[in-house]
């Protein structure tokens, strides 16, 4: 019987000798078999059989030799050498590590052993989005500059606190913050019922404004001409 022969019949009998998985991947969520699940089998097996394997490591591969004890025949499986780098582990307990992983890996190989696809649990999978907390901004009110972390549900393009009437928040130290200032007067501008309103968001304002002025006076003066406009429109409808 050649070794090819003996080889597959040994395969055939570790196919019908009932072996358990004590290998678990936690974070994958899948069970696989660990080197001492299956040798002992195969050892016994080829001892019935007349074979001997023992494997070799080199600096870039590492080899499995099956023999055949009768007639000195012999087949290979072979495999690259790899590395690993565990936490807390020195070189040698890495090394170790690694002819650990290549034996399970030949063994397996030289007798079929079906393992469980390890790359099905890792791909297709997205990570689910965590949901970033709202940053904290800078908001200026008729105290001053004051820090103010905005309420989760708070859309972005909101310039202004509803709990606050009239109150623009924005942020000052971002690029184009005139813009967002001269969006959130007009939001208000919109909702201003009569003159009052007006005068109010002017006032409340007043801070952030004297800043605008400073940064952008063409802004500002835009801003300045619609508070004006709109308290003469709505005084000719009282």
């Amino acid at each position: 019987m050649s070794i090819f022969k003996k080889l597959q019949e040994a395969r055939i009998m570790l196919q019908n000798t009932k072996l358990q998985k004590s290998g678990h991947n936690k974070f994958a969520g899948y069970y696989y078999f660990e080197l001492g699940d299956f040798l002992p089998a195969i050892q016994l097996i080829c001892h019935n059989m007349g074979i001997c394997g023992y494997v070799t490591f080199y600096t870039d591969i590492a080899i499995l030799t099956l023999v055949d004890t009768e007639d000195g025949s012999q087949v290979e499986f072979k495999s690259p050498m790899s590395s690993a780098a565990l936490k807390g582990c020195h070189d040698v307990q890495n090394l170790g590590a690694v002819q650990t992983y290549l034996r399970r890996y030949l063994w397996v190989n030289a007798f079929e052993i079906v393992e469980h696809d390890a790359l099905e649990p890792l791909t297709g999978k997205e990570e689910p989005v965590k949901k970033s907390e709202p940053k904290p901004y800078l908001k200026v009110t008729d105290e001053g500059v004051k820090k103010v972390t905005p309420k989760p549900e708070q859309k972005k393009e909101e310039f202004f606190d509803s709990s606050e009437p009239w109150q623009v928040s924005v942020d000052v130290t971002k690029d184009g913050w005139p813009d967002a200032v001269k969006q959130g007067i007009a939001m208000l501008i919109q909702l201003a019922k009569k003159p009052e309103d007006v005068n109010s968001i002017y006032k409340i304002n007043m801070p952030l404004l004297e800043q605008l002025k400073i940064k952008d006076v063409a802004t500002f003066d835009e801003i300045f001409a619609t508070f004006k406009t709109t308290k003469e429109t709505l005084k000719g409808q009282a």
